[in-house]
C-alpha cells in the first residue's frame, strides 16, 4: 500500500516555475513507477510524464518536453515534476501516481494516486 501526498502548487505567472513534490508512505515506494498527470476543467486527465523505479527511464508529454523535468529520491521517498517556462494552458490540478516498475502514459497502469495540487499559469 502506497499513499501519495502532492506539494507545491500555486499561482505563477506565465514563464515563471514551480517544482511539485510528491511525497509517498510505504516501504515499497521503490519498487514502483511514478507518474504525474494532469486534469485541467473540463477535460479529461492526461499523462504529464513518468519516471521508472530507479529513475533510470523517464517519459514525457510531448507539450512538456524541454520544459518539464521528473526525478526521484528513493531515500525521501519522494518524487518531483520541476516545471519551467509555465504556460497558461499548463494550468491543471496535478497528480502523481504509482505503478509498475517501468513508467507508463496509461492511466490505469497506476494503482495509487495522491489528492492533487493546484497549478495556475497567469498570462
Amino acid at each position: 500500500q502506497v499513499q501519495l501526498v502532492e506539494s507545491g502548487g500555486g499561482l505563477v505567472q506565465a514563464g515563471g516555475s514551480l517544482r511539485l513534490s510528491c511525497a509517498a508512505s510505504g516501504r515499497t515506494f521503490s519498487r514502483y513507477a511514478m507518474g504525474w498527470f494532469r486534469q485541467a476543467p473540463g477535460k479529461e486527465r492526461e499523462f504529464v510524464g513518468a519516471i521508472s523505479w530507479n529513475g533510470g527511464i523517464t517519459r514525457y508529454e510531448d507539450s512538456v518536453k524541454g520544459r518539464f523535468a521528473i526525478s526521484r529520491d528513493n531515500a525521501k521517498r519522494t518524487v518531483y515534476l520541476q516545471m519551467n517556462s509555465l504556460k497558461p494552458e499548463d494550468t491543471a490540478v496535478y497528480y502523481c501516481a504509482a505503478g509498475p516498475i517501468l513508467p507508463s502514459s496509461i492511466i490505469r497502469d497506476y494503482n495509487y494516486w495522491g489528492q492533487g495540487t493546484q497549478v495556475t499559469v497567469s498570462s
